[in-house]
This record gives structure tokens, C-alpha cells and sequence, in this order.
């Protein structure tokens, strides 16, 4: 009776998770190094975070839960306490700032960069891990801080390439939310799950429109998978009265600057509220930073108020931003794109306060790396340049494996991209194959008889697939040549690097 075969693992990713390749890590890398560049020349400093926080420190479980693995990844740790992968990057830094808080200089300036995980159904562009970039000033109280943080997501963004009137940085305040909430008196102010239902809904806005808002606030949503969301459960009347101040901004937009100087925004989000109430509180703090950063250069092109926006975190506790990329590309398919919001943020006055005595106010801002990389990859032009790889060094002969090793460390120490194909070398097209698929700008190529001369062969793989692609017929492939030209050994270096300026394909400099 013959043996059953062992089954073969088979090779799967779990959903909501990605591969990364060279070229998207590449652009990645560019990306942030311009993002640091923008928020040191404002003063933050880096900070570093570890990947995983007691449960109860993240600010948003019940440490007495079973398992408080809803939204989180969680796991027990062998004292019994629960320890779960950071959410975002805001929890972890209020940690740290309540962790040493005596000996950090106040306010404390800080960005970060690192993965963040949410266990949650994944979907089309929501993914389960993702990197975030947040800069935060921790111990201003003033507004001031909350507009220069504007100020800086509006500049990294134009520092990435994003052109003026293609991006805006919307601004509003959780204190007047919390006020349109008062004024419709169907939200008790302790009724926390169901206020925190209503500013869900009315943060996927731009993701379903009004009336997909419509149906989060009243009796739920069924989306085109079928899964229900369980509404907010308000009266159609009080609906009304959400929708139309979350329309403001909009529709003072569209009025003449006429009218809109005789009906200034902030008077008509100002007229909802008593003039005692939280959201007068918050109307006064948006018209301050309307203020500051009119007077430092950024009109409302760039920076504006919007009545709409909420952002989905309960710890906001004033003014809350949101960049979004207003732009419309068009996909593989031809259809109309656009990406809507890359980064938002805001400010937390009550996060740090959870592990003192006494309050701490905090403000930051936090950019989606994916989601903006993915958006900066339409921007590039047409004829950008392409991504190449490094210069190969073919193996002619398998018993001189150690002079081309040579070869490729004189190229490096050259600062110049460079590797000996560690395939079988019986196969010489195959190591061509090779070198194209790796985008390599050239190879280099030194049989016996180069040897013995001192010389090397270099093949511009660039040049010839443009004589490639200009050839019509098999009688003029015979005649053409292809981009090769020998040159001594001592010669390499100063060949490759005049061979790689001409195409303008970078590289480093030397070496120690």
C-alpha cells in the first residue's frame, strides 16, 4: 500500500497585510526623509516607541475586559497582564511623555515614524498593518500650537510635490461638536457610546455622502457586501439639525464675498450655541487659529475651517484636522480616483492626564505613509526617471569567480551599485535575462581573452533597448550594433560612472 505524501505547506499572506518591494520601499524611504527634513526645521525632535503597550496604556479597552482584542491585537503575558500592538502612535507617546515626565523640557516636541496594527475587516486600501509619521507638542495650551501644526502638515505636503490647490488642510473642533450635539438635545452629555456613534457617523462623510450619514444616524447602513451598521438611533428632526451645520462651510463657500461678509462663517456656526456653551468655546478657538495662520501666510486655499470635519478618535478634545488631497487621477482602468484624506490629527488634552494628577494638554498631527505614497506615485511625471538597479558583473568563467568579486568591489568602493550574478553562469543569456529583469543600467562582461588583454567589455543595456526598439526588421538587427564598447580594467570605475551620468542614473560616492 503506498504512503500517503506529505502535504506541502501552502504559501498564503494573511488578508489585510502586503508584501513590500524595492521600488515602493524605495519611494517610501525618499518620502519620509522629506517628511523629517519639514518637521525638524520646525523644531521636533525623533522619538522611538516600541510596537507593543500594556493593554489598559493605549486609552481605549477596559482593562477588565475577557479579551480586549476589538480593534487591537492582544495577547497575555506570562504575569497575567495584557499587552497589545499599538493602534496609532499618539497613545504610545502619552506613555512616554507621563513615563518621564519630569525630565523632559516642556513643551516636548517630537515626531515618529513606525507601523501601527488594527484588527479589524480588512478591505480594499484598509489594511491591518500601515506605517503613520506624527509629529506632537505636548504641554501648550494655546491654540497656537494647534495652527502651527497646520501650518507644517500644509508645507511637508507641498515639500512632497503636492502643488498648491491640490491639497487643503481642513480644520474644526470637537468643542463645537460636542455643542451641536447639546443643541439638539437627543444626546445626553454622559450618554459617551452614543456620542461617540454620532461622531462616527458623521466622520465617514466623505466616504458615504449625506445620506449614507443620514442612515448612521438614524437606524444604520447596510453596505453593498450586505453587513448592517447599526445606526445611531437620533429622530429624523434632530438628523436635519446635524446635516445642516455640517452643510456650512459648504454652502458659505458658495456664496458672493458679498454675502459672505455680511454672513461671516464663524457668526453662522456661533449662532448655534448659547454664548456661554462649549461650542462658542470652540468657534472662539477656530476663528484664533483662522487668525494665526491668515497672518503667517496661508490663505484658505491651504488651510481652512470646515464644519464637517470630526475625526474618528474619542480623545480629541478641541480643534481636529484633517489634509486631504483634492486632486482626481485616474486608475488602471481608467476610472476617476480621488484620495481624499492622507494624514489629520488633533488635540488631546486628556490622554497624558490619565497617568497624573493634573491635566497635560497635547496637540499633533499624523500622516498615512501608504495611503500618501500611493496618492505621490500619479503625481511623478511620465518621464520621470526610472527606478534602475545595479550594475552586474557577468560570469564568464566559474574558476575566476574571485577576480570578478574584485571587479564589483572596486565598483563599490566607487560608491557605485554593483553585483556578480551568483546564478549558474553555465547559461550566459540566462545572466542577461537576469540583468534586465533587475533593471540594471549595464553589465560587465570579461572573458579569457579580456583577461589576458587587462580589458573588460560594458554592455549599456539602456542604450540598446532604445536601438532595439527602433529596429524594424532582422536585416537591420544583423547590421546594428549593440551599445558595447571595451575598456581597460584601470578604466572601470571612470566608464560605468561616465555611462551612468549620461543616462542620468545616480549614484554614490566613494567609499571611506
Amino acid at each position: 500500500m503506498a504512503k500517503d505524501k506529505p502535504t506541502k505547506l501552502k504559501a498564503r499572506m494573511p488578508r489585510g497585510l502586503a508584501d513590500r518591494g524595492p521600488a515602493e520601499l524605495g519611494s517610501t524611504r525618499a518620502m519620509l526623509e522629506t517628511i523629517r527634513k519639514v518637521y525638524e526645521l520646525y523644531g521636533f525632535e525623533a522619538l522611538e516607541t516600541p510596537f507593543i503597550e500594556y493593554t489598559d496604556a493605549l486609552g481605549k479597552f477596559l482593562p477588565d475586559q475577557d479579551r480586549p482584542n476589538e480593534g487591537v491585537f492582544s495577547f497575555q503575558d506570562d504575569d497575567e497582564q495584557w499587552l497589545s500592538l499599538r493602534y496609532d502612535l499618539t497613545a504610545p507617546l502619552a506613555r512616554h511623555v507621563a513615563e518621564n515626565f519630569d525630565r523632559l523640557a516642556k513643551p516636548f516636541r517630537s515626531y515618529r515614524a513606525g507601523w501601527v496594527f488594527r484588527n479589524e475587516k480588512p478591505g480594499p486600501g484598509r489594511f491591518r498593518q500601515f506605517m503613520q509619521f506624527d509629529a506632537d507638542t505636548v504641554g501648550a495650551p494655546t491654540v497656537a500650537a494647534d495652527a502651527e501644526i497646520c501650518m507644517m502638515a500644509a508645507d511637508t505636503l507641498e515639500a512632497l510635490g503636492v502643488k498648491r490647490g491640490d491639497y487643503v488642510i481642513k480644520v474644526n473642533n470637537r468643542k463645537v461638536l460636542d455643542g451641536v450635539l447639546g443643541s439638539i438635545g437627543q444626546v445626553a452629555s454622559d450618554d459617551i457610546a452614543r456620542r461617540l456613534s454620532v461622531l462616527r457617523a458623521i466622520d465617514k462623510l466623505d466616504k458615504f455622502g449625506i445620506e449614507g450619514v443620514r442612515q448612521l444616524l438614524g437606524e444604520g447602513r447596510r453596505d453593498e457586501s450586505g453587513d448592517f451598521t447599526k445606526g445611531s438611533g437620533i429622530s429624523e428632526k434632530r438628523i436635519d439639525g446635524i446635516l445642516s451645520f455640517l452643510s456650512l462651510s459648504e454652502n458659505c463657500s458658495k456664496m458672493s464675498p458679498e454675502q459672505q461678509s455680511r454672513h461671516p462663517l464663524f457668526d453662522l456656526m456661533a449662532d448655534y450655541f448659547e454664548a456661554d456653551s462649549v461650542g462658542a468655546e470652540g468657534v472662539a478657538e477656530l476663528r484664533e487659529i483662522n487668525t494665526l495662520v491668515r497672518a503667517a501666510g496661508y490663505g484658505a486655499e491651504r488651510i481652512s475651517v470646515e464644519t464637517s470635519v470630526v475625526r474618528g478618535l474619542e480623545y480629541y478634545t478641541g480643534p481636529v484636522f484633517e489634509a486631504e488631497l483634492t486632486f482626481e487621477v485616474k486608475d488602471e482602468k481608467g476610472r476617476p480616483v480621488r484620495f481624499g484624506s492622507v494624514g489629520g490629527g488633533g488635540r488631546y488634552d486628556g490622554l497624558v492626564g490619565r497617568f497624573r494628577s493634573e491635566p497635560v494638554p497635547a496637540t499633533g498631527f499624523s500622516i498615512g505613509v501608504s495611503r500618501l505614497a500611493s496618492a505621490l506615485s500619479y503625481l511623478k511625471k511620465a518621464d520621470a526617471a526610472p527606478d534602475y538597479g545595479p550594475v552586474v558583473i557577468v560570469v564568464m568563467d566559474r574558476d575566476q569567480t574571485a577576480h570578478y568579486m574584485g571587479l564589483v568591489a572596486t565598483l563599490r568602493a566607487a560608491g557605485i551599485r554593483a553585483e556578480m550574478y551568483l546564478g549558474n553562469p553555465k547559461n550566459l543569456g540566462n545572466q542577461f535575462k537576469y540583468a534586465d529583469r533587475r533593471n540594471s543600467p549595464c553589465v560587465v562582461i570579461q572573458g579569457s581573452d579580456e583577461r589576458a588583454a587587462g580589458q573588460v567589455q560594458i554592455k549599456d543595456l539602456i542604450e540598446g533597448a532604445k536601438a532595439a526598439a527602433a529596429i524594424t526588421d532582422n536585416a537591420e538587427w544583423r547590421e546594428s550594433r549593440p551599445a558595447q564598447f571595451a575598456c581597460g580594467e584601470a578604466e572601470l570605475v571612470a566608464k560605468v560612472r561616465e555611462l551612468l551620468d549620461h543616462h542620468g542614473v545616480p549614484h554614490g560616492a566613494a567609499l571611506g
